[in-house]
């Protein structure tokens, strides 16, 4: 039964009214149409002439509902318990996500105005929860009814099915959908899993006598399970097969991509596989799209860092650095300011190993060895697109440098990455690379150096009074009173971690005209320190420690990311 709806306009004309959308993109995205016949929106966001969240947004404005091609989808296996099979079949409905924090069920609908079907779902759900719909095709949701429903799919019922059942190996290797068969549907679910649990890696350790899983959340690796270890040839080749790896190469190390839709958005997966003495060993890393781009002032930066960052970006030509240790969050930080500058007036290139999160607007190169392209060849070539800014995944030796300061010397922005432990630590690192002091000065707008620490769980941190040794850390911050500290405790919501999130600490390093002369003659890091202590400048502890009397973090939590003993 179809109630008949006001007419909308279509989709595209809504978009070109907000603005969003030029005649010319929408004329280019009906002429794929006719050759894909794909659901306009999708084709906007793959032509790059929108995002995600904007079309989300538009879409909700015109229609309501947005679409998922269900061919790449996971579904959650708590959202199938909650609705039986027959209404599903009846209604052309599907359970994908089920969210128990925001209390959200997510459903894919072939016909949005399917009334009584939502009703029926509604009914069988708590008090305040609410539903949320994504369009898919008829058949599509049919042939998803009939391969999920009626197997097992949490992590724990599988076991049992593949330690009572045969493993089928042809049918894992030919990459078909065989939802008979309980690897696949493990592979899934554990995935399933680790994107609900806002998880960045998943390791699968093969042991002497077991496979260990282990998953990095807020970056510490926590043991999930340990599987008998006769299970991880057969969840080895799953994984090849789903990440396009050769399955047949077992003793040399491999990379591959899966792409796939998780709760209903988008996830990309990055594969690694290495040979050890127990087999080979995989790491998976999670890209969460959505999660990629924050906005500046969404990055939780103290007012003076906030302040100091936008002032380093209105400086038209130079360099800017960001460092810190792999995973401290740099790359979240550069994008930020991509998107806070991103705008038609101004041409952004980058240059990536490999790029993370695509960007509408901004050209985006990866840099793969074995291409004709590494970082010093790719800006070399990108100076001759007539780029306004320039990012470049990383500083790693002197032939880069060279190139990212000549770039900034022809006046250019530069956004780029360097290892070092501190921000003023960076100017001697550059020195060691082989950069010559005249180059640099003159050429660095600033330095940021930056780590992530993990958040207190707002529901169960107890507070305490500061203690004599904490106070002597604390130093000038608490001006002789005690202070109210919190520490870890650990509850439901948290998964009993007693964190749940992270955020940046920084330092901010502005190079103005005084540093400038002191680079030129080689100063000492010292002389460089003491200049910058007398400009305000705050380090990375002094950060932290603000975030402790804050209440956001524990003592414990920043020692073990940022060096005190110095204030001890």
């Amino acid at each position: 039964m179809h109630h008949s709806a006001p007419q909308r306009p279509p989709l595209g004309q809504i978009l070109i009214s907000e603005g969003i959308l030029s005649e010319d993109q929408l004329r280019i995205a009906l002429l794929e149409q006719m050759k894909q016949n794909q659901p306009i929106g999708k084709l906007l966001v793959s032509l790059g002439f929108v995002t995600e969240a904007t079309l989300r947004q538009a879409l909700s404005e015109s229609l309501g509902k947005q679409s998922i091609d269900l061919s790449h989808a996971v579904v959650d296996p708590l959202a199938l318990k909650m609705v039986p099979r027959e209404l599903a079949k009846r209604y052309h409905l599907l359970p994908l996500d089920y969210d128990q924090r925001r209390q959200r069920l997510t459903l894919a609908i072939a016909d949005v105005n399917e009334i009584i079907g939502l009703d029926r779902v509604r009914a069988l759900l708590d008090e305040g929860a609410e539903i949320e719909t994504l369009l898919a095709g008829e058949s599509e949701i049919d042939r998803a009814i009939d391969q999920y429903y009626g197997h097992e799919l949490s992590i724990d019922g599988i076991l049992h099915e593949i330690e009572t059942g045969e493993i089928d190996w042809k049918s894992i290797s030919s990459g078909d959908d065989q939802y008979s068969q309980p690897v696949v549907r493990l592979i899934d679910s554990i995935l399933t899993d680790a994107v609900k649990r806002e998880v960045s890696d998943i390791h699968f350790e093969p042991e002497s006598g077991f496979l260990r899983i282990r998953y990095r959340i807020d970056g510490i690796l926590r043991q999930i399970r340990a599987l008998h270890k006769s299970y991880w040839p057969a969840m080895t080749v799953r994984i090849k097969v789903l990440s396009g790896m050769n399955i047949a190469e077992t003793r040399a190390p491999q990379d591959g991509h899966i792409g796939l839709s998780v709760s209903g958005r988008a996830v990309d997966f990055r594969v690694a596989s290495q040979p050890t003495i127990h087999g080979e060993n995989i790491v998976l890393r999670i890209l969460d799209r959505q999660k990629g781009i924050v906005p500046l002032e969404q990055l939780g930066l103290a007012e003076e860092h906030l302040h100091q960052l936008k002032l380093m970006i209105a400086r038209p030509e130079g360099i800017i650095l960001v460092t810190g240790p792999t995973g401290s969050g740099k790359t979240t930080t550069l994008y930020s300011v991509l998107n806070h500058i991103n705008a038609e007036g101004i041409h952004i290139m980058t240059l990536e190993d490999p790029v993370e999160y695509p960007m509408a607007l901004v050209r985006q190169t990866s840099v793969v060895e074995n291409a004709k392209l590494d970082f010093a060849n790719g800006i070399r070539s990108m100076m001759r697109q007539d780029p306004d800014v320039i990012l470049v995944g990383e500083v790693r030796d002197a032939e880069t440098a060279e190139m990212a300061f000549r770039a900034a010397m022809t006046g250019h922005q530069v956004f780029t990455t360097l290892h070092t432990n501190s921000a003023i630590g960076a100017i001697p690192r550059l020195l060691d690379i082989g950069v010559l002091p005249d180059i640099m000065a003159g050429n660095i707008i600033g330095i940021v150096a930056q780590r992530l620490i993990r958040r207190l769980c707002e529901h169960c941190k107890s507070p305490y009074h500061a203690e004599s040794h904490e106070l002597r850390l604390l130093g000038p911050l608490a001006e002789g009173r005690r202070p109210v500290l919190f520490s870890p405790i650990g509850c439901e919501r948290c998964d009993f971690q007693g964190y749940r999130g992270r955020s940046a600490i920084m330092e901010v390093l502005r190079i103005d005209a005084g540093f400038d002369d002191l680079i030129a003659r080689r100063a000492t890091t010292h002389e460089i320190r003491s200049r910058a202590l007398t400009q305000g400048f705050g380090t990375l502890a002094e950060d932290g420690l603000r975030r402790v009397l804050d209440g956001a973090t524990s003592l414990e939590e920043l020692a073990r990311v940022v060096d005190l003993t110095d204030r001890m």
